[in-house]
Formats: structure tokens, C-alpha cells, sequence
């Protein structure tokens, strides 16, 4: 195996060499996902649209591609000391699973209040789990204690040449699969993934290929754009997504470089838009993908022209808590355009509310749910306040909904 080396001999960015022997590791190990094409997204972008599935990888995301190519290449020495890992989940996952496949111990430190579905399942790999801090990165520093105390071998999330190496082989796959793909477009956190895809479209460009690699990262946790525009990795101060798997707080010096170095552009994706992703996702092209997974399709969403045809999209992962999932689609929902919460101020008189109801009915919104308030600080005595959940065919529907209630006299509050 070789890799580029820096100045002082650390290496910093896997050579084709050592991602093909990454490659040859993960034979037999990992999938090779499906590539699926996306008609809607395709007809929005003016051009063919593939999703990268790799939500339907062994422990439900890419992270076993770096972990297990990371665990791997370790001496029988240091694999007897065990690896110790910090993550939201995913990385857990993969952590977990590689360990248990390659005979060796693993603990992991995860955020309080990492997603309970995650938990079980790193547990169910044979992991010990245990819970620090509020983030990703609070977990790292308890796992480097831990590292440093007891010899075991840290597996990070992203930050190694290793983890790249095997995160490449994804790329390399969208690569073969779509071989006529202009551009990839790949869910961002540490960077470790994008990383990897942005040395496999790198050998493609020496090839006479002309790809163009694309990072997405959550607006509320997007720490390479700042990072790219200091020309070296800039911590943020706070962090707040529901994307929880792509929620990391300052880039790695390993993918940085790569990233800084061989990737176009980073573009950022709104809560909403990850919204609005996951149920396209799920209703068009019959996929469960977690909120991190979905910032790709999200970004391609937002802003559709800005991508060269033919695309693929990366689905990173799809371990997702089903509470979570039910809140994020009703969000969806409402940015659009499908489900209103609205209220409005009635008197408090019979007939009143059935009165209302009708109104609502002759819109053909689908009443879900009524809710009759009769006190309340800005309520006259003789009024109350009527909450109301609506489905809606759309935007348009939603609008017309509004404005049929505000012309036969409701004051209409839209929540």
C-alpha cells in the first residue's frame, strides 16, 4: 500500500493504489448498492437524475466502507487492544459491524440522546456503548481519552487516510454504474466521504472524464464553507439540524485538503428542504432515507439547474428513529404545501363551530383534526379559538383554502 505523504511524513491522501486495496478489502464485505433513476428528479433538472442507494448498505449507511478498511489494516496487535469510535450513529453502526467481523472489540461513545433505533443496533453488533456530551465532537474527546488511557485504537469518523480509502470505494461504484455521470453530488459532514468520491472523480478527470464533485451540508450545521473560505478547518460555535448524521462541527485535516483541493463547490440545505427531500424520496421513488442521507437530493432540489446532467445523488444513509421520521414528514408536508395548521377566532354561540366546519368542507381540505379553545389571555369573553388541521392537494390548494375562509369573514392564523 502507498499514499501521498506531506512534509512531514504523515500521510494525507490515500493513491489510487491504496483505494483499489481498500477496494479489494471491502470485496465481499459491503454491497455494491443500486444506482436508481429518479423520473421526478430527472424531469426537474431537465436531464437524468440516479440515486447512489446506499441507505440499503450492511448496517444501513457507507460508514462500514472507512471502518472496516480502517480495522482492516491493523496490526494483530493493536486489533487485540480493541477500537474505540465516537458517533451519532451511523459511524457506530459500521464500527460495530467491522469490529464484529474482524474478531476484535469495540466501544463507542455517542451523543445523549443519539436516535434510540441507532443504539440498539450498535449494541446488536456487539458494541459497549456509552453516552457523552451533546455532539459528535464531545463524543470524540472521550473516545481519544479513552484511546490514550487504555491503548485502544481510535476509528474516526472521517479524519484518516484510511476511512478515505474506503469511503472512495462508493465512489468509484457511482463511477462504473453511471458511467456517462457529470455530476455527484454527495451528503457533507466531516468530509470523509466527500473526500473519497472527489480522489475517485479526480482519477476519472485523468481519464479525459469531465465529472464535477459536489459537497451538501445542513445550513444549521455547515462548517465547510467557512472552513474553505479560511483555507483551514474553522470550528462553529453551535450547531443545530436535524440532520444529526452529518452534524459535525469542524472538517478533518485529512478530508479538508482532499476537499479543499479537489472539490467544486459545498452548497448548503435548509431544514426545510431536507424536508421536502425525504418526501419525495419516500412517495416517488419508494425509499426511507434519514434527514443526513437526504441533503444531496435536497440541494438538487433547491436549486435545479445548478447541476450539470446526467447526476448522481448520494443517499448516505437510511437509520432513521421513526418518531423522527413522522416529524420530518409533517414538516415536509407543510413546506409543501399538503397539510395546513391554521386558527381562527369564532363566537362562542351554537352552531358557531358548524358553521366554520362548513366552510371548511366546501374548500375540499381534509379535516384531520379540531381543537375548540375557550380561554386564552387575547380571547374576548364571547369568543374562542378554533385550531384546525387540514390536508391539502398543494400549495395552490392551501392558498385558496386560506383565502376562501378570509372572504366570508375568518381571520385566518396560519401556524
Amino acid at each position: 500500500m502507498s499514499a501521498a505523504r506531506s512534509g512531514d511524513g504523515v500521510r494525507h491522501a490515500p493513491d489510487d493504489a491504496d483505494r483499489d486495496d481498500a477496494r479489494s478489502l471491502l470485496a465481499g464485505v459491503v454491497r455494491t448498492t443500486p444506482v436508481v433513476r429518479s423520473r421526478a428528479l430527472s424531469d426537474l433538472v431537465g436531464g437524468e437524475v440516479w440515486l447512489k442507494a446506499e441507505n440499503l448498505q450492511r448496517a444501513g449507511s457507507f460508514k462500514i466502507r472507512g471502518a472496516y478498511t480502517r480495522i482492516a489494516r491493523l496490526s494483530a496487535t493493536e486489533r487485540a487492544r480493541g477500537v474505540v469510535a465516537a458517533s451519532a450513529g451511523n459511524h457506530a453502526q459500521g464500527v460495530a459491524l467491522a469490529a464484529s467481523l474482524l474478531g476484535t472489540t469495540a466501544t463507542v461513545f455517542m451523543p445523549v440522546g443519539a436516535a434510540l433505533p441507532k443504539v440498539a443496533a450498535t449494541t446488536a453488533y456487539g458494541a459497549r456503548v456509552e453516552h457523552v456530551g451533546r455532539s459528535v465532537d464531545e463524543a470524540l474527546v472521550a473516545a481519544q481519552e479513552l484511546s490514550e488511557r487504555t491503548g485502544a485504537v481510535l476509528v474516526h469518523p472521517f479524519d484518516h487516510v484510511d476511512v478515505v480509502s474506503g469511503q472512495a470505494s462508493l465512489g468509484a461504484e457511482m463511477l462504473e454504474q453511471v458511467p456517462q455521470a457529470r455530476t455527484l453530488l454527495v451528503c457533507t459532514g466531516g468530509g470523509g466521504l466527500l473526500a473519497g468520491v472527489a480522489l475517485e472523480a479526480e482519477r476519472a478527470r485523468r481519464a479525459g472524464r469531465d465529472v464535477v464533485v459536489v459537497g451538501a451540508q445542513a445550513a444549521g450545521a455547515a462548517a465547510y464553507p467557512a472552513s474553505l473560505a479560511a483555507g483551514t478547518p474553522v470550528a462553529l460555535e453551535r450547531m443545530s439540524t436535524m440532520a444529526d448524521g452529518i452534524a459535525v462541527g469542524r472538517p478533518g485535516g485529512v478530508p479538508f485538503a482532499i476537499v479543499a483541493d479537489l472539490v467544486d463547490r459545498v452548497v448548503t440545505v435548509s431544514e426545510e428542504d431536507l424536508s421536502r427531500a425525504l418526501v419525495l424520496l419516500l412517495e416517488r421513488a419508494k425509499l426511507v432515507v434519514e434527514p443526513a442521507g437526504a441533503a444531496a437530493v435536497a440541494a438538487l432540489m433547491a436549486d435545479p439547474g445548478a447541476y450539470p446532467p446526467p447526476v448522481v445523488a448520494v443517499l448516505s444513509g437510511g437509520n432513521v428513529d421513526p418518531l423522527v421520521l413522522h416529524r420530518v414528514l409533517r414538516h415536509g408536508l407543510v413546506a409543501g404545501g399538503r397539510y395546513l395548521q391554521l386558527r381562527v377566532r369564532i363566537a362562542d354561540r351554537p352552531g358557531a363551530l358548524s358553521r366554520l366546519l362548513e366552510e371548511v368542507g366546501r374548500t375540499d381540505a381534509n379535516l384531520v383534526e379540531v381543537e375548540h379553545r375557550r380561554t386564552g389571555a387575547r380571547l374576548d369573553v364571547d369568543e374562542v379559538e378554533v385550531a384546525l388541521q387540514l390536508e391539502t392537494r398543494g400549495g395552490e390548494h392551501r392558498d385558496a383554502v386560506i383565502a376562501a375562509l378570509d372572504a366570508v369573514g375568518y381571520g385566518v392564523t396560519v401556524d
